[in-house]
């Protein structure tokens, strides 16, 4: 199908399974260099039975700490009807501690810096909108790789999403940069969902965030000296979160969901991420049909998104 003639629906679901099913593609490739990776044709769920798998005990098809946040966040709006930080730092901390949003309940997988705010939320008493100050200078990719569904479930002004992205971004990530990649990723996603071609709706949403920019010096600096938006995109597929958004720009060169997610595993290191990060606006870009149907198919946890899905698209369903 012409991406053109994708309805919302194929757009929301394509980006909410492309996140899931690129994270899960991503783990067993997790903290591999690029050079120890399979070529791209036998990337996988299942990677094949000569390569040393990151998780050997988690079977294919399982989401990681990006799925699972993601679910978290996506609950969280559905249910409080806004963003309400308190309630979605509890709903983290339920993924943390008893394994809610995780296949299996199983959580093996969290960032250094997503640990640590929680612990402070929960020991030191730390609010929620200032835990991710805790490390001053932190830049991981903990915030990016979770805020997808935002974009998916906001029907507010550009203003009101940027936001709530950065609200989103501080329970566990605050500094600038953190939250600038966040409201460049929302704004680039929901343009995806209007059908914008990729390098437009990325064009159009930089455009927006300038301008809503222009009385937040410190944002500002953080988008303009340390993402650098206009430059030719490059990505070490590290956790950095400028790398993964450069990833994403990189990756989605790629006219196929299979090649843009395929691309970012490649890159190495934190793959399922990276791939996370990507598979979400592939899927948008591309639609759920766009997504192999063997993946689908293998994706674990269908229980616990399911339900989530269909509350979302009732959402956006015009009044």
């Amino acid at each position: 199908m012409a991406q053109s003639q994708l309805s919302m629906e194929d757009r929301i679901l394509g980006g909410l399974w492309g996140l899931l099913i690129g994270d899960a593609l991503g783990v067993p490739y997790e903290f591999k260099q690029a050079h120890e990776l399979p070529p791209a044709d036998q990337i996988d769920m299942q990677p094949p039975t000569d390569f040393s798998r990151t998780y050997p005990s988690i079977p294919p098809g399982t989401w990681s700490d990006d799925g699972a946040q993601a679910l978290a966040l996506l609950d969280s709006l559905l249910t409080c009807d806004q963003l309400d930080v308190n309630d979605f730092a509890t709903r983290i901390i339920a993924w943390a501690e008893r394994g809610e949003y995780a296949v299996d309940q199983n959580v093996f997988d969290i960032g250094v810096q997503t640990s640590e705010a929680l612990r402070a939320i929960q020991h030191h008493g730390v609010p929620p909108a200032k835990a991710g100050f805790i490390r001053s200078e932190g830049k991981g990719n903990g915030s990016l790789m979770r805020v997808l569904p935002l974009a998916l479930w906001h029907l507010g002004t550009d203003e009101a999403l940027v936001h709530d992205a950065h609200l989103q971004s501080v329970v566990t990530h605050g500094h600038e940069t953190n939250q600038a990649c966040c409201a460049l990723y929302c704004l680039w996603a929901r343009r995806l969902i209007q059908g914008l071609p990729w390098e437009e709706a990325y064009a159009d949403a930089l455009r927006v965030l300038r301008d809503i920019y222009k009385n937040q010096p410190t944002h500002e600096q953080a988008l303009e000296w340390e993402i650098r938006p206009d430059s030719e995109p490059f990505s070490d597929g590290s956790g950095y979160v400028v790398a993964s958004l450069h990833a994403a720009r990189l990756s989605l060169k790629n006219d196929t969901y299979v090649g843009a997610v395929k691309a970012a595993i490649q890159l190495g290191q934190d793959t399922d991420t990276n791939a996370a990060i990507v598979g979400g606006l592939a899927g948008l870009r591309d639609g759920i049909q766009a997504i192999p149907t063997h993946w689908r198919t293998q994706l674990r946890g269908h229980e616990i998104v399911n339900p989530l899905a269909k509350k979302l698209l009732e959402h956006r369903k015009p009044d």
